[in-house]
């Protein structure tokens, strides 16, 4: 669930907001205003990333899947590169 709060409240105590997205992985709506804008930490944005560039790959999404509905047998301690 994506927390809500007003510009003003984040000024005030921006650093224990910052701190608190990074430990909760839990996104902030900040609301202005002008605007809306949405606080996440680092790792997750670059996690967001990364899931949009697989999902720009052709059938990695379904190879994906596959591979998790796989048996454990069906993969080898063996990889030759």
């Amino acid at each position: 669930m994506t927390k809500v709060m007003s510009v003003s409240q984040v000024r005030a105590d921006i650093y224990n907001v910052m701190d608190e997205t990074a430990k909760t992985h839990e996104p902030v709506l900040i609301t202005g205003k002008r605007n809306n804008v949405v606080m996440l930490s680092q790792e997750d944005w670059n996690a967001i990333e990364e899931t949009l560039y697989l999902n720009t790959i052709p059938n990695m999404a379904s190879s994906i899947q596959e591979s998790m509905n796989a048996p454990d047998e069906e993969f080898s301690e063996n990889v030759e590169w």
